[in-house]
């Protein structure tokens, strides 16, 4: 039996206020105003940014926040080399990136867990693509959020060739805990980039979500793929970069404000760590899997 939906009367607001905005529009205004080179414009928003949240400054290549060309620059700034050191070994799966966990766990059947009560569909989530979907079925994922004082590039979890690459328009609504416990199957309905790769583990699906402001996700093998003023209606294949070889810790992409990356193996290719549970904090990196001896 399914349990019943946690939900608070604060979720169901914000999700009602999101049901009502012009997304796409505000998320527009950002992508625009956010990367503008106008010091005015650049320093304002940064005021606001720093005052809101506390950034370590002392990890970024640029440690001086007023140095970047725009906001969006900063947002997006790189780490100091060594920061956030990759674990070496061969059956290791590390984190992709600095986050929160939302959910993690083991595929049921087709099914993925959002939050309690809350599941969505693996098939909706990969775009309809049933081959994708029952290599999948049955297997290992991960969902981790990405708040907006995180570090925001995504880095490989594990080496691997990039085999197909679709871009999938929908909503923007947020990503957050509150919005994944009000609004069913926000993942599976926002914008985002499914990146499917070959690695020595078996396929590997690294899914970069997008989200409210949100405008812009770009990886190294396929540049912008999705810019606001020409989102695309349906479903679309990127051949761009595909077979391209990446490292494990390399890095694959950004985002322009906070999202979520979804994670997914095929079944009894990985095990999580025990410590890899909801609302677990994770750091680029570190360990959050390892390969199943077979």
């Amino acid at each position: 039996m399914t349990e019943a939906p946690t939900i608070r009367a604060g979720d169901r607001w914000f999700a009602a206020l999101q049901h009502v905005l012009p997304k796409h529009l505000l998320t527009r205004v950002i992508y625009s105003v956010a990367r503008s080179e106008s010091r005015l414009v650049r320093n304002t928003f940064l005021r606001i940014f720093l005052n809101a949240y506390r950034i370590n400054m002392g990890e970024a290549a640029q440690p001086d926040p007023f140095a970047y060309r725009s906001f969006n620059h900063f947002f997006t700034r790189a780490l100091r080399p060594g920061v956030r050191p990759i674990a070496p070994e061969t059956d290791v799966v590390v984190s992709p990136v600095d986050g929160t966990v939302s959910q993690c766990g083991n595929i049921e059947g087709d099914l993925l867990l959002q939050a309690k009560g809350h599941h969505y569909s693996l098939q909706e989530l990969l775009a309809g693509d049933a081959e994708a979907a029952a290599a999948y079925r049955g297997g290992s994922f991960a969902c981790i959020y990405l708040a907006p004082y995180n570090y925001h590039r995504i880095h490989m979890p594990y080496a691997g060739d990039a085999r197909d690459n679709i871009y999938v328009p929908g909503e923007l609504f947020s990503v957050n805990a509150a919005t994944a416990r009000a609004v069913p199957r926000v993942f599976a309905r926002n914008e985002r980039l499914i990146c499917d790769f070959t690695t020595p583990l078996g396929r590997m699906a690294v899914i970069l979500v997008g989200a409210l402001f949100v405008g812009s996700i770009e990886t190294v093998h396929c540049g912008e793929v999705n810019p606001p003023p020409s989102r695309r209606k349906a479903p679309t294949r990127i051949a761009k970069g595909v077979g391209q070889q990446f490292a494990k810790g390399e890095e694959l992409g950004r985002f322009n404000m906070g999202s979520t990356v979804v994670l997914l193996f095929e079944r009894n290719r990985i095990a999580w760590e025990p410590t890899l549970v909801s609302g677990a904090t994770v750091q680029l990196g570190r360990p959050i899997a390892r390969a199943v001896k077979t």
